[in-house]
This record gives C-alpha cells, structure tokens and sequence, in this order.
C-alpha cells in the first residue's frame, strides 16, 4: 500500500468510495433513510475538489486501486477518513490517519461517526459531546472527538 497525496484526478474515485463506504460499512450504526441523507450520491465535484486542496489530503493505493483517503484542515480539524469496504482493518485507516496527524501541530479534532467512534478512541481520542447533525432533514448522531498530543 502507498499513501501519497491528493491529486486533483482522485476526486471522482473518492467521491465513488465515500458512497459506497458510508452505504455499506456505515449501515450496521445507521438506517438506509440516514445513509441516504448522509452519502447522496451527489455532490459537487468542484467544491469537493477545492477542499481536498485547500486541505492535506492523502489517498491510499494498493496496485491500481485507491482503498481509502481522508484530509485534515490547517486547524487540526481533521474532515474526512474513509476506507473501501474490501480494505477495511487491514492498517488503512491507521497509515492515512498517522500521516494527517503529522502534518499538524496541536490538538486535533474530528466529528466521528458511530461507526468510527471505536477506531478514533484506540488512537487516544476522546469524546467531547454526542451531537446530532441534519442532513436533508433527516437527523444522523456522531461525536466530537479531540485528541491532544
């Protein structure tokens, strides 16, 4: 696996993977409606883009596929980390995530699935407060969560 930068050509595929993550790993911790109302299956390409760039955003490769990504923001506000289904426990996660926590100085700060809860508090993460976030009306829980280093 190699863990390189975003490039502005990835933004497609990560926009693919992020679907069908949140559709597939993401149903155990939540119904179809909020999945539905989380991953759309539409979104700008543009704004989606513009933010992996802005950010430092890191994309995982295993031969010719991209198994994963997530990005951090120059606050430490780390955005988005999402595993292909057929990668998942297999270190992915971890790499991508061991290298946006490098890129910033000071505490980091995430809002955390339920489903990612558990991978975040084994990396010393801890929740600040549950919240309860609208997506198109429809309600999803995830949590604050801060790690300080």
């Amino acid at each position: 696996m190699v863990i390189r930068k975003y490039q502005q050509t990835d933004c497609e595929k990560l926009v693919d993977l992020f679907y069908r993550t949140v559709h597939t790993v993401n149903a155990k911790d939540y119904t179809k409606e909020q999945l539905s109302a989380w991953a759309t299956g539409s979104v700008d390409l543009q704004k989606w883009n513009n933010s992996f760039l802005e950010h430092y955003s890191l994309v995982a490769v295993e031969g010719n596929t991209i198994v994963g990504f997530g990005d951090i923001d120059k606050t430490g506000y780390l955005d988005r980390l999402y595993v292909h289904k057929d990668y998942q426990r297999k270190g992915v996660a971890t790499a991508i995530c061991n290298g946006l926590e490098r890129a910033v100085q000071g505490k980091i700060t995430t809002h955390a699935s339920i489903t990612a809860r558990p991978f975040f508090e084994k990396r010393r993460y801890v929740v600040l407060k549950e919240q309860c976030v609208k997506r198109q009306g429809i309600v999803l829980t995830n949590y604050v969560m801060e790690k300080h280093r």
